[in-house]
């Protein structure tokens, strides 16, 4: 018979799929070993079976509700499939249980605004916030809802908090540069983007690249909506520095 010791070793050194073998045997021997669902629920995540990871992590958590541990996996996974507002949910639950643990707060918010739920995304990372101002994620997360939400002057505020805890960030970079766009401070916006395009790659640059674009073609002329409008061409020249906003 498998050993609880021996599928964590497995687990430990990433081996999910001696993990999923061993715990296939203590389960058919003990179908309530909450620890070995638990287990196998972070063996399959790490294999990306993230509905299977869903029905195990659910499993230990039905066998032990009082298992923080199992509650924060089960909200892991449901972040990992996409159900941002049934991951928030858990992770508002966790939060509720223990207000002093800004983590929980921070995660609920962050899973908010993927759900599309910025007010109550804001509402949480304030509550992140109030208990632990040094937070950059907090302060992060709070900037992101606060520019859903279309508070110009709190966004820029949370952001720049969120900057001087976190130097030269990128992503605090950027959402800095979207509340000064949604504050009109157009030109500061634009030249963010234009440093972040410039050193950013892949589906980044692509990001901060089209808000450029976006907000170049919102303050450009005919020639420049021309340009605006060939997005290859924008994205050279925006990357070398040859277009500007006023």
């Amino acid at each position: 018979m498998e050993s609880q010791a021996s599928v964590r070793e497995a687990y430990e050194r990433g081996d999910h799929e001696a993990v999923l073998r061993e715990t296939d045997a203590i389960l058919a021997e003990r179908p309530g070993d909450d620890a070995a669902h638990e287990l196998r629920a972070r063996a399959l995540l790490g294999l990306g079976r993230n509905d299977e990871a869903e029905r195990h992590a659910a499993d230990a958590v039905r066998l032990d509700p009082d298992e923080v541990r199992y509650r924060e996996l089960l909200a892991e996974i449901l972040a990992a499939r996409g159900a941002h507002r049934d991951a928030a949910a858990e992770y508002g639950r966790l939060a509720r249980n223990d207000p002093a643990q800004p983590a929980w707060t921070v995660a609920e918010a962050q899973e908010r605004l993927g759900a599309a739920q910025p007010g109550a995304s804001v509402e949480a990372a304030q509550q992140a916030v109030r208990l632990d101002p040094a937070n950059a994620d907090a302060q992060l997360t709070l900037a992101r809802g606060m520019v859903r939400t279309g508070n110009a002057r709190g966004a820029i505020q949370a952001a720049t908090a969120a900057a001087g805890l976190r130097p030269g960030d990128p992503a605090v970079r950027e959402t800095l540069a979207d509340a000064r766009w949604l504050a009109e401070e157009v030109a500061p916006a634009f030249a963010e983007f234009r440093a972040l395009s410039q050193e950013l790659t892949d589906g980044d640059r692509a990001r901060v690249t089209e808000k450029a674009r976006a907000l170049y073609r919102q303050r450009a002329g005919f020639a420049g909506r021309l340009l605006a409008g060939a997005p290859s061409f924008f994205g050279l020249a925006l990357r070398n520095g040859w277009v500007s906003v006023r």
